[in-house]
């Protein structure tokens, strides 16, 4: 029996995770193979969390490695660690500044890790904007006869919610996809030489999650172990992380995500 913990994560600063293929001058982040959403892999998450656990919890929490005992036998940890999923990402609007989209895929997902999966998902266009007036976001322009007032939005925001998440906007599966794609900061880097001049034109594109993106990730103690105790360590070790670093970069600000411990039980 395996019981399911979910920890929201708001990122602070972009956020890159290295793909696995690299198109042209683009290093891309990791994807979804079957969506194409950006993603937190596990292992990021996991290695993350490994490695600011305290020794004495280290192994009984992730199992030993080579390196802490060449001769023992490698055996599974207490805890298991889940993908990092989008949840509310934000978009640029002429009309309203920042909105925060979301689609039923997204919400589904998230609603069967909370043990809500029966609970009603709105029609697509549901929002707490205005349903008066037009909802630019990038080059789409949402009328006001598509729009539906979404009082029960707060239902889908873990408790308590980031305050900063007030205008959503549920979309479509393809639409929401299609203006997360567009919504994704691309850097430009270029390579100097020792006159700080480029050198034989050599630059390339990296891509990362926007800041102000919520995501969650889930984690949970092994049918194998001893659940009560690992899960009240493991709890308590993250209730005292308010801010950790996640992917590349670091050296640059990226991936500095704040964990939202939420109040709610699930199921």
């Amino acid at each position: 029996m395996y019981s399911i913990n979910l920890v929201h994560i708001y990122l602070i600063s972009p956020l890159h995770t290295g793909g696995t293929t690299q198109e042209g001058n683009l290093l891309g982040i990791a994807r979804e193979s079957h969506t194409q959403l950006p993603y937190i892999p596990s292992s990021t998450i996991r290695g993350r969390l490994r490695a600011s656990v305290d020794d004495d919890q280290r192994t009984a929490l992730f199992g030993p490695t080579l390196n802490d005992n060449p001769e023992a036998n490698l055996t599974q940890g207490a805890l298991w660690v889940g993908d990092g999923s989008l949840l509310w990402v934000p978009v640029p609007s002429l009309s309203h500044g920042v909105v925060w989209i979301s689609s039923p895929l997204l919400l589904r997902r998230w609603l069967r890790l909370t043990g809500k999966a029966d609970h009603p998902i709105p029609g697509p266009y549901s929002t707490t904007l205005p349903t008066g007036k037009p909802v630019y976001l990038k080059d789409a322009i949402f009328r006001p006869g598509q729009l539906k007032l979404w009082p029960e939005s707060q239902e889908f925001l873990p408790i308590p919610p980031p305050p900063e998440i007030e205008r959503v906007l549920l979309l479509p599966d393809a639409a929401c996809a299609t203006l997360i794609q567009m919504s994704l900061w691309r850097q430009v880097k270029v390579k100097l030489d020792e006159h700080k001049s480029v050198e034989g034109g050599s630059f390339r594109y990296e891509e990362a999650i926007p800041p102000d993106t919520l995501m969650y990730f889930p984690w949970g103690i092994n049918s194998q172990a001893t659940q009560d105790k690992e899960a009240e360590n493991f709890q308590r070790f993250l209730e005292q992380q308010e801010m950790i670093q996640l992917g590349g970069q670091e050296s640059l600000g990226r991936g500095f995500v704040q964990l939202c411990h939420s109040k709610e039980k699930n199921p």
